[in-house]
């Protein structure tokens, strides 16, 4: 069974840092591709970033340059670490297999974590 569990967020001020951490299981985590997701009330599920199984990352336009994200496979773990932070990064974070920039278990979602700034 697929399950994702997200864990690291919290409430900082403007200018602070967080990491966040993704543990997966039920999938074949060195094999694939996995993102980093955010959602705000109302909307759908963002992507923040992507690491490929080969290291390679990517990130959406607002974040570039303030986050990271990393994997260990040996852990089945993603993480995000989240510098400069503004209050716009305000959402509960998400992280799920990734293909083509999409999330590929919509019907497994974890329980996600808060991330709040204020300002």
């Amino acid at each position: 069974q697929v399950q994702f569990v997200e864990s690291g967020g919290g409430l900082v001020q403007a200018g602070g840092s967080l990491r966040l951490s993704c543990v997966a299981s039920g999938v074949d985590f060195s094999n694939n591709h996995f993102g980093w997701y955010r959602q705000t009330p109302g909307q759908q599920h963002e992507l923040v970033a992507v690491i490929t199984t080969g290291g390679l990352t990517s990130y959406t336009d607002s974040v570039k340059g303030r986050f990271t994200i990393s994997r260990d496979n040996a852990e089945s773990s993603v993480y995000l670490q989240m510098n400069s932070l503004k209050p716009e990064d305000t959402a509960v974070y998400y992280c799920n297999r990734d293909i083509g920039g999409r999330p590929v278990y919509i019907g497994h979602w974890g329980q996600g974590t808060q991330v709040t700034v204020s300002s």
